[in-house]
């Protein structure tokens, strides 16, 4: 059994254009050393980038309005939702699903990440709008694991630390013994991505062992449960930030979904680096995890 522990960093809140190499390194300088894991969460480096859309700017068809409206309200709202035991704070949530915000908001997904994505009740094809505020949406990385080995070139010339840079997704993973899939598209190598929708209602379902997907892996070679261990150990020492789900963050704030603003989301202690380490103590406040 390996021993690991955790330690999230907070840092100031990444909106675009933030030099998240620079926010990195300051959040690892003196604290990261060779051979640690450093884990960043995909959403906070594609808001920095300024890979986000703005929903407003989508014309819904009626195909998007099917969705927001009858599959939103009744297909998740009272059959596939509790066949995914949701809990009834989620199925009254989807029951209410803003027609609407909703209609753009699937709109976009049919455009960005096709029918089988669509068809989830959120985050379909990591298309996510949690940690943001207004309308805005953050898409996937195209180029995730380019994006790693930046970040690992960048630690490595700046501090002179050698380190495994893992790009992690908190859409989840299942697991059925050493099979993984994900609905998320893209993950690592080892994890399977198909069906979208599919894949999600069957891991949620069975109640198989779900963890945040990883993306990319640069400065070591990791098998895909390896990974899978690391990126729940960084989800569990980071923390939920604004909220789990836009409705979440929403209510956080009182006010709608579409009614946060950055302001507000900056008062929030925000952690999207975490350094892993393999039984080794960074002190009083470091978090523990067994695999």
């Amino acid at each position: 059994m390996t021993k690991y522990y955790a330690l999230a960093v907070t840092t100031k809140y990444w909106k675009p254009q933030t030099d998240y190499l620079n926010e990195i390194v300051y959040a690892a300088k003196n604290r990261v050393k060779d051979g640690d894991f450093v884990v960043v969460s995909e959403k906070a480096i594609s808001t920095a980038r300024n890979n986000i859309i703005d929903e407003n700017n989508f014309s819904p068809s009626a195909n998007a309005k099917f969705l927001a409206t009858f599959w939103m309200h009744y297909v998740w709202g009272y059959f596939l939702g509790v066949l995914c035991h949701f809990g009834q704070r989620l199925l009254r949530r989807l029951r209410e699903y803003p027609v609407e915000a909703g209609s753009r908001h699937k709109q976009a997904s049919l455009q960005y990440a096709g029918l089988l994505q669509a068809l989830m009740f959120g985050s379909e094809g990591g298309i996510d709008g949690s940690n943001l505020p207004y309308s805005y949406m953050s898409l996937p990385l195209s180029n995730a694991q380019a994006v790693a080995e930046q970040i690992r070139l960048h630690i490595q010339n700046r501090i002179g630390k050698k380190v495994t840079v893992l790009i992690v997704d908190t859409d989840k993973t299942y697991s059925f013994r050493n099979f993984h899939f994900t609905p998320r598209p893209k993950p690592l190598k080892g994890i399977r991505s198909h069906g979208g929708v599919i894949s999600y209602v069957l891991g949620k379902l069975f109640n198989l062992r779900r963890r945040p997907t990883p993306l990319a892996v640069a400065g070591s070679q990791l098998a895909a449960e390896a990974a899978l261990t690391i990126a729940n150990i960084a989800d569990r020492a980071r923390g939920p930030g604004s909220g789990a789900t836009v409705w979440d963050m929403a209510a956080r704030f009182k006010v709608s979904t579409t009614e946060v603003s950055w302001s507000m989301l900056a008062q929030v202690k925000h952690k999207p680096v975490v350094i892993v380490r393999r039984a080794h103590v960074f002190g009083e406040t470091q978090t523990q995890r067994n695999r």
